[in-house]
């Protein structure tokens, strides 16, 4: 009951939020996601939750169809991020259908969408959670970005990333059995941990066996399911690679990249995500808490974390040893990303925190770190899906691909802060209502599209 209670206020229902028809958009400037340059006086033309037109304006409207203006105005992909830990779910006292703990997660998903990110991948949480929140966006039953997830991360005993929900394997092919029972859950990628730690402030532990590794992203691919791996330095990265892993949860960031690094992302095309904000964010909470105030985090955050951030977490984070190594290396992994990038390799954003908000602070931290920002459009579109292994079907505006789109009012490829000046968020062929969303700005009266302009 308080479960349906909450899908009726709090989320406001799917029928509040979404508006049903064909869309077709005309007269915009279509930045594709591709990487190709903008397009003039274009028109996208919708059909159920596919993009059955992109063409030269006119094209022909069905029936019934909501024609959007679009002169003077952006069209690009829905963005993703690919290294989410849905909030809500972190814990052992987290349990799905809790309403505590579905509202967090909840509002951080709308966030999302709010923010024009269409789709996460969850790559770690506790199990139960992360699928019933699957579960409930897949089903129609919450208005959320869409949800993928890995479900619990694969561990060695002592290594990182153990804790409530984790599958742990010691030893092949004993570890069959809770590999099937994660399988059962149908994640749709598996993520594993290679990591000794022993840089920064953080002491030595045990570390995956490498034959061990193989075993398991073997068996994972034999079961058709895509596997990243946490990695932080080039050795790392490497063997994880020639272990045959599809994706680098991180980047590279205990020191600058070798050359012949740069060249092995671009022969294997591993995609791998970005993850600087996280790293970023400790000293930015320390020294410019202020940030919590200014535009789509005024907007999504809860009023109680801001002034968390701003008074508790400050001044934690002033203290935090870790907080002032990670502002020294953001750098060295903002450089390794536009090396990366620049040299042919396969980056898809990923943010490791939970908010759309972040999400853009990614992008920020991408261009801010050398790359182009049309670059950094296809970070956060294609190369995400490509990430996914889903780049047949959605991460660009392209014929047959998935309705993923978002309505700019300012050219975010002169400025890539102009993706936050939002003007329509569709996900899946169905536009948003944003002012319905549950969110601080939403519950202010304040009208979502003047609010993030």
């Amino acid at each position: 009951m308080r479960l349906t209670i909450l899908c009726a206020t709090a989320l406001l229902g799917a029928a509040g939020a979404y508006a049903q028809s064909s869309v077709l958009i005309e007269h915009v400037t279509l930045i594709d996601g591709t990487g190709r340059s903008p397009k003039p006086d274009m028109c996208v033309l919708t059909a159920g939750d596919k993009i059955d037109t992109v063409a030269p304006c006119p094209v022909k409207a069905p029936a019934g169809a909501r024609r959007v203006e679009g002169r003077g105005k952006f069209l690009i992909p829905g963005m993703m991020d690919v290294h989410v830990h849905l909030r809500g779910g972190r814990g052992p006292a987290a349990q799905p259908g809790d309403p505590t703990s579905d509202q967090a997660g909840i509002r951080a998903l709308q966030s999302y969408l709010y923010s024009g990110f269409t789709t996460i991948l969850d790559v770690g949480n506790t199990p139960d959670y992360i699928f019933h929140m699957r579960d409930l966006e897949r089903s129609g039953k919450i208005v959320s970005t869409r949800v993928l997830a890995v479900g619990g991360i694969v561990t060695y005993p002592g290594s990182h990333g153990g804790g409530p929900g984790a599958t742990l394997v010691d030893s092949w092919p004993q570890a069959m059995k809770v590999i099937d029972e994660a399988i059962a859950r149908k994640p749709d990628m598996m993520k594993l941990t290679y990591e000794e730690h022993g840089w920064g402030t953080r002491p030595m532990i045990t570390l995956l066996p490498i034959d061990l590794m193989e075993h398991v992203i073997q068996y994972y691919n034999d079961h058709g399911i895509r596997t990243t791996a946490h990695i932080s330095n080039e050795i790392r990265a490497r063997e994880a690679i020639f272990a045959g892993i599809d994706t680098l949860a991180h980047p590279v960031i205990q020191a600058p990249a070798s050359d012949s690094f740069i060249l092995l992302m671009k022969a294997k095309q591993i995609p791998e995500a970005t993850t600087l904000t996280i790293g970023e964010n400790y000293s930015r909470v320390a020294e410019h808490p202020e940030f919590v105030d200014t535009g789509l985090y005024r907007d999504t955050m809860e009023p109680e974390e801001a002034n968390r951030i701003k008074t508790v977490q400050s001044a934690q984070q002033k203290e935090n040893r870790w907080a002032w190594w990670m502002k020294i290396m953001t750098p060295v992994a903002q450089d390794n990303c536009k090396r990366i990038d620049a040299g042919g390799g396969i980056l898809a954003l990923g943010t490791d925190q939970s908010s759309g908000p972040a999400a853009h602070r990614e992008l920020e931290l991408l261009v801010s770190g050398g790359i182009p920002p049309i670059n950094a459009i296809r970070i956060a579109t294609l190369n995400c899906a490509r990430f996914l292994g889903r780049d047949r079907d959605m991460g660009s505006v392209e014929e047959s691909k998935i309705a993923d789109l978002v309505l700019l009012d300012a050219d975010p490829t002169t400025d890539i802060n102009n993706a936050k000046k939002i003007n329509m968020v569709i996900k899946a062929g169905q536009i948003i209502d944003r002012s319905k969303l549950d969110l601080p700005v939403n519950r202010k009266g304040v009208s979502a599209s003047a609010s993030s302009k």
